[in-house]
């Protein structure tokens, strides 16, 4: 094998390893861990000597017992687990880049230049593509979600995974077209690496360009889809089973706007009994904008 295709198989993995969201190296040298549990070392233990009583001319008596001093079980260190959904602090200089140049923005082609342009969120250095938006722009339903995962940052389009499938079936059966009846987009513009919920500080610098395209758009309704995104739009830490199946209403860009969250379509392919509590969602969803049309 020459150089050239021995570099270019190193650089599949690398690519596979950050797509998987594998972001630190433990070791110089790699293992083979398949082999290692074919053939386990073998570990003897050193053999203790058995403990020989004295011998005793005397009747045998029990010797007493040593009470151990009160002493706590020793316990194992807990292991510290990252808590991604949170910041230490966010960025304001980002956030206030993200502000002035998605005011600027006329439309929605200028709004993804921006966006494009923009290197403010951390996100973009780790990510393939942008998932800026998909659908009808004219429509008064838009559907906001979480954050891109592999397929869509591979396709730089929002929801065309096996969620993305699972919500085009679910607007198919209120009669709702993707291509025409709704405009999605997520919270953030970029894939989080291993598919984690963004944290706080990549939520709010994206903000600004989230509200300006609601500015833009002017929608009559705004479906979140999950937790993240419902908490991202109504500025609460209530969990999603509090907030689903209730009408919020929230004034973005001086536009009163109603939300309705409800719950992810990755949470459904999870928990498909769950399928009963989003389809109540969506018959409300399909009323209320029937209601709209008549006005």
């Amino acid at each position: 094998m020459n150089k050239v295709e021995n570099a270019k198989k190193i650089a599949a993995v690398l690519d596979w390893y950050h797509m998987n969201g594998v972001e630190t190296i433990f070791g110089e040298q790699t293992t083979d861990w398949f082999e290692v549990a074919k053939n386990p070392p073998v570990q003897f233990a050193p053999a203790r000597p058995r403990p020989t009583a004295p011998r005793s001319k005397g009747p045998l008596t029990a010797s007493p017992q040593r009470r151990a001093p009160n002493q706590a079980p020793k316990q194992a260190p807990k292991q510290a687990h990252a808590d991604h959904t949170k910041a230490a602090a966010i960025p304001a200089q980002a956030v206030l880049e993200a502000r002035e140049i998605s005011a600027k923005a006329q439309n929605l082609e200028e709004l993804r230049s921006a966006l494009t342009a923009f290197d403010g969120c951390s996100l973009k250095k780790m990510a393939k593509n942008m998932c800026f938006a998909d659908g009808n722009p004219q429509s008064p339903l838009m559907l906001v979600g979480e954050a891109p995962g592999r397929d869509e940052d591979l396709a730089g389009v929002p929801f065309v995974g096996r969620a993305g499938q699972l919500l085009n079936k679910m607007l198919a059966a209120v009669e709702l077209s993707r291509q025409e009846d709704v405009w999605i987009t997520n919270t953030v513009y970029w894939r989080p690496p291993g598919n984690r919920n963004p944290t706080i500080s990549e939520t709010e610098i994206c903000r600004p360009f989230l509200e300006r395209s609601i500015e833009l758009i002017k929608p009559k309704i705004i479906v979140a889809l999950g937790g993240p995104a419902a908490k991202n739009l109504l500025s609460t830490k209530s969990g999603i089973m509090r907030l689903r199946g209730k009408w919020h209403e929230v004034d973005i860009g001086g536009q009163s706007v109603q939300i309705m969250p409800t719950l992810h379509p990755a949470y459904l392919l999870r928990t498909p009994a769950a399928k009963k509590l989003a389809w109540h969602d969506l018959l409300m969803i399909r009323q209320k904008l029937r209601v709209h049309k008549e006005e």
